[in-house]
């Protein structure tokens, strides 16, 4: 194992240290690493640290492998470009080959990727229109130079530029500088400076550590681990099993970011614990893992078992021990619930038992005094008192109505000479048969009279009537009115209390009997049976109330009234009219909502009249009857829900 420890406290070997690594003249860096990997990949040192005298010492006796160098021994194979997080625009190069030697500079708006030993295929060198992405960059131009590759992408507004190379990939990210976050804070676990840039990458994990620029060309995985340990200011413990080289190329990439881009490549992985870093193969680290995690169950089965007796206070022992049970789904080694049953839990080890008795109300547990103590806060959570809730309704019914009714009877009969009038020829014999008798008996004679109109006004408030007789003839009229105006309010005011989420229920009313005719059967007679409606005011109702303190209720009110029965051969039947409400609604503590409302009007005119007579005008009057009706009715519900706070008293 290898500790490679942060050097804080060197003012005079931080900045060059850091201009190596950050410098973009990569000719030095490369050769400086290729021989310090020489110098240390043999035998690891605890305690190692890359310092810029090693590099200075061991740097004039290295050099690049120059295979990888040669102009078009690699070339071009892909170029890709798609869109990141935070609108970052991604330029992918991919190669025939591993020893490409990018390089990445900003120009004036520009950033222009060269590759002095690559080639270009021709089918490649076009330019690319990348405007569509939304990304800083508007387009790509590859072109082939001196048997190199140059890509120049145009950009707009404000950016940040990185990019790393793993394998025979290059990979270049333009981030929008609006989207790249700016540290504020520096301690002791991390090395992050005042206008450190932070980088997301697609898996949108955040980095916030300080750029830095690495050039590697197979340099050992240890090599790098120590120059990070330098940048971050961490000490990094690797694992003996660490081995390997690694060909990477990184510009102004947090080094998080280069960490996790090195572990990757290796099928590496790492533990933080304050300040330390632990690397290690993945397996290693999960095996490690693994084995804490059996000698912790081992450990727990050693402990001796303790049994707790926990009073259910406010909830059912029988509901919890179900509760509790089902979560762990299907079953363990016991029976069930109620008196007795115990089972295993996914909230108990393995060892544990839970027992629910419904007499006493109580629930057993044993298990290890770790497990206990856990149930014990668990149960407490959900033995609780709830608060309660008054849920007051108004239902009110306004009628308002009026009726106003005008009718006319009107008759005219007499006799002269040789003819008889009036309004029916009944009438106009039995004066026929009076002027007979009179001239027959010298009697006098007598007119009847006879309606030729008859609309009357049905419980008249009111009636004129208007007779004229004389020896010829008899004139009678009639005139006949109503008016008629209601007003009326029906309220009534259901109140119930009930606990939080639990559904309560009030109903007054009554039952109405009605007869019904069993059909006969074969050989039989029909049976007469009475049913019952029932006719009730009805209000179920089901509270919660939100953490905010606000009630949201899910309401259903009904309210029955019966209008009138209708006479049938067998019986009277019940016309039964229903208001009612469904609805779920949202409501302040102690305030007062309108739920529902109906309102219905009604305006109706009513003539009758004698056809022709009844057009005249003026006289028309007497000959037809006038009827003018409206009628009103609304229905209002009116909720208020009151929270009725219950205070838990400390029973344990």
């Amino acid at each position: 194992m290898t500790v490679f420890k942060a050097t804080r406290s060197r003012p005079a070997r931080r900045p060059l240290s850091r201009a190596v690594a950050r410098s973009t003249g990569f000719g030095l860096v490369l050769g400086t690493l290729a021989a310090f990997s020489a110098v240390h990949a043999a035998t690891p040192t605890a305690g190692a640290t890359f310092t810029p005298a090693l590099l200075a010492q061991v740097a004039p006796a290295t050099s690049l492998d120059p295979a990888k160098q040669l102009p078009g021994a690699i070339s071009v194979s892909n170029i890709d470009f798609k869109r990141g997080d935070g609108g970052a625009g991604r330029l992918i190069l991919r190669f025939s080959g591993e020893g490409a030697a990018p390089d990445l500079r900003n120009e004036s708006g520009q950033v222009v990727v060269s590759v002095g030993n690559a080639s270009l295929p021709a089918s490649l060198q076009k330019p690319l229109n990348v405007s569509d992405f939304a990304t800083p960059v508007e387009q790509i131009s590859a072109r082939s130079t001196g048997g190199g590759t140059t890509l120049v992408l145009d950009t707009e507004g404000a950016y940040e530029s990185m990019a790393y190379q793993t394998g025979n990939e290059y990979i270049v990210e333009i981030v929008p500088r609006a989207a790249a976050a700016v540290a504020t804070t520096r301690n002791n676990d991390s090395d992050v400076a005042m206008g450190a840039t932070s980088a997301t990458t697609s898996d949108s994990k955040k980095y916030s550590g300080r750029p830095v620029t690495f050039n590697f060309q197979d340099v050992p995985v240890r090599t790098v681990l120590q120059l990070v340990a330098e940048e971050s200011n961490l000490n990094l413990v690797a694992a003996d099993s660490v081995t390997g080289n690694v060909t990477l190329r990184l510009v102004n990439v947090p080094w998080d970011q280069a960490l996790d881009i090195v572990l990757r490549a290796k099928g590496l992985d790492k533990r933080r614990s304050g300040n330390v870093i632990w690397v290690a193969p993945q397996a290693e680290l999960a095996k490690y893992e693994q084995d804490k995690a059996d000698a912790r169950i081992a450990m727990s089965n050693r402990v001796e078992l303790v049994t707790e007796y926990i009073q259910i206070n406010y909830h059912n022992a029988e509901q919890i021990f179900k509760m509790l049970t089902e979560a762990k789904g299907i079953g363990g080694s016991g029976g069930g619930g109620g008196q007795g049953g115990s089972i295993d839990t996914g909230f108990l080890s393995s060892r544990g038992r839970l027992v629910a008795d419904g007499r006493t109300n109580t629930l057993m547990i044993s298990d290890t005094p770790e497990k206990v103590e856990a149930m014990k806060e668990l149960i407490g959570e959900i033995d609780r008192p709830v608060d309660q809730v008054v849920i007051e309704a108004r239902v009110v019914v306004a009628t308002e109505s009026f009726m106003r009714e005008l009718g006319a009877e009107f008759g005219v009969s007499g006799l002269k000479d040789n003819l008889a009038f009036s309004g029916d020829f009944e009438t106009n014999v039995k004066n026929w048969n009076s002027r007979n008798d009179a001239e027959e008996n010298g009697t006098r004679q007598v007119i009847t009279s006879g309606l030729m109109s008859s609309l009357p006004v049905t419980n008249p408030a009111g009636a004129v009537a208007l007779s004229l007789l004389n020896a010829g003839y008899a004139l009678d009229l009639r005139l006949s009115a109503m008016q008629q105006e209601g007003r009326g309010e029906v309220i009534s005011n259901p109140r119930i209390v009930t606990s939080n989420q639990r559904e309560a229920v009030i109903k007054q009313g009554r039952e109405v009997g009605y007869v019904t005719i069993q059909p006969a059967t074969a050989g039989g007679v029909a049976t007469p049976s009475v049913q019952f409606k029932e006719v009730v005011l009805e209000m179920k109702v089901t509270p919660t109330i939100t953490n905010d303190g606000r009630v949201f209720l899910n309401l259903n009110v009904k309210k029955d009234e019966i209008e009138g029965f209708v006479d049938t051969s067998i019986g009277d039947v019940p016309q039964i009219s229903t208001r009612s409400v469904n609805t779920a609604v949202l409501v302040e503590d102690g305030q007062t909502v309108v739920v529902g409302g109906v309102y219905e009007f009604a305006d109706r005119d009513d003539v009758s009249k004698v056809p022709f007579l009844g057009d005249i005008p003026f006289l028309g009057n007497l000959f037809k009857k006038k009827g003018k009706t409206k009628e009103k009715a609304e229905l209002l519900i009116f909720v208020t829900p009151k929270v009725l706070e219950v205070a838990q008293r400390n029973h344990r």
